[in-house]
């Protein structure tokens, strides 16, 4: 049932992740763009996510 709890959350997060401007636009989340090239990478929301999953996980484990 976990598991099918957080595939159920992870497939929220994808759906309604582009209702949610600032998540991959943090401070800290790095873009470059030069030309045609184009390079990205979310580490501040990355770092969010975890810490999230994180504490999600702590809490369905202390209350197991």
């Amino acid at each position: 049932m976990l598991l099918g709890l957080l595939l159920f959350l992870a497939g929220l997060a994808l759906a309604l992740g582009a209702k949610i401007p600032w998540f991959g636009h943090l401070p800290g989340d790095i873009s470059i763009v030069r030309g045609n090239a184009r390079w990205y990478f979310p580490l501040a929301s990355g770092l969010l996510l975890s810490l999230l999953l994180s504490l999600l996980l702590y809490l369905l484990g202390k209350f197991k």
